[in-house]
């Protein structure tokens, strides 16, 4: 059986369900749970439009990959959970200042609802 080890710190939001906040394995791979924007202090939803609610998402996502001993640099794979595709545009624009070429693989999928109403959740597989 592969070696896997939790992930978890109290930089981003706690897990609301029975999940870890990331699995790494023994060998390359990190994958990080979907986030929604979540303050990790308060548990809320941040207040605010797609642009306030991605910017989490990716702080989110990065305190995790620093937690694993990384950095979301190493993302190989994004999956984008929307509530609404008329959003797309301004996600993609604030993913592309998180992400340096070559760009991670993604798919961008809209969805009838997230957790806590939340308009965007994304998930990461990093290769380290």
């Amino acid at each position: 059986m592969a070696e896997r080890e939790s992930i978890q710190t109290s930089a981003a939001p706690s897990a609301i369900g029975p999940y870890s906040q990331a699995i790494k394995t023994g060998g390359e791979l990190i994958f990080l749970s979907g986030q929604i924007p979540l303050d990790p202090e308060t548990m809320e939803l941040v207040d605010g439009s797609i642009e306030t609610q991605t910017l989490q998402v990716f702080r989110n996502l990065s305190a995790i990959a620093n937690a694993a001993g990384t950095t979301l640099q190493q993302a190989v794979k994004l999956t984008i959970y929307l509530t609404d595709l008329n959003d797309f545009a301004q996600v993609n624009a604030i993913m592309a200042e998180h992400f340096d070429e070559p760009y991670p693989a993604r798919a961008t999928i809209q969805v009838s609802a997230l957790p806590k109403q939340s308009m965007l959740e994304i998930d990461a597989i990093l290769a380290v």
